[in-house]
């Protein structure tokens, strides 16, 4: 007979591993319901092993955060290329990737109600708010925004945050179409703050001047318009003004 030989880890990839299968079971069960012999079994270790490497589930749910954080950053990355609601459209579709993959770890945390929670697993998500402010300046060209224009920003990424988390616990509407009503939402959002703010107004006529009349924003100009003036939708020449 013979047997297997485990290999045996060191401890930056152990630590990796358990923080693997910690985020894996995180996104699949409430950060409550999972235990430390969950995680264990599911290493294929031990438990003291498990806590040779992490304190207890609370450090561990804290590396987790972080390495999903992470993930989460990395998909706001997109090349500056292109029509900007276009580009929105691709930011929306991988963002709600990431909320379907990670979806109860991440909506327990956000929502404040797992009692693992702590104000460190707080600032991780702030600061992946944050990196999607400054992403949004990035595709929009700005560097210091006024108040008003940094609070449509700032207001749209958490709509987006709450949009794609209420899609997760509900799924009534199509996340297609929440991911394009997202887009649109930006710019309705900009269009009404724009009424009282020449900064704002700026950047809505730089915006649909870069836009095809068929692209992301298209649609809705046209239907923003024709819902004002009762004329049929699908006039492209109202896209260019």
């Amino acid at each position: 007979m013979t047997t297997g030989t485990r290999r045996r880890m060191g401890v930056e990839e152990r630590r990796r591993q358990l923080i693997a299968v910690a985020l894996d079971l995180f996104s699949r069960r409430s950060p409550d319901e999972v235990s430390i012999d969950d995680i264990a079994g599911a290493a294929g270790i031990s438990r003291p092993l498990v806590y040779h490497y992490f304190p207890g589930k609370h450090s561990l749910y804290e590396a987790a955060v972080r390495a999903a954080a992470d993930e989460l950053t990395a998909r706001f990355a997109e090349p500056r290329e292109g029509p900007l609601g276009a580009r929105l459209v691709r930011v929306m579709g991988r963002y709600f990737d990431f909320v379907a993959e990670h979806g109860p770890g991440f909506s327990a945390l956000l929502r404040g109600g797992g009692a693992i929670g702590s104000p460190s697993t707080g600032a991780v998500i702030d600061e992946v708010r944050r990196k999607a402010y400054e992403q949004m300046l990035l595709h929009l060209e700005l560097d210091a925004p006024g108040p008003r224009l940094e609070l449509v920003i700032r207001s749209w990424v958490g709509l987006a945050e709450t949009t794609a988390l209420s899609w997760w616990e509900g799924r009534r509407i199509p996340r297609e179409e929440l991911q394009l009503q997202l887009v649109h939402d930006f710019m309705a959002l900009a269009v009404v703050t724009a009424t009282t703010d020449e900064e704002t107004a700026a950047l809505v006529r730089r915006v649909v001047a870069q836009e095809p009349s068929d692209g992301a924003f298209g649609a809705f100009v046209t239907r923003l318009l024709s819902i004002l003036d009762g004329t049929p939708a699908g006039n492209g020449d109202v896209w260019r003004g």
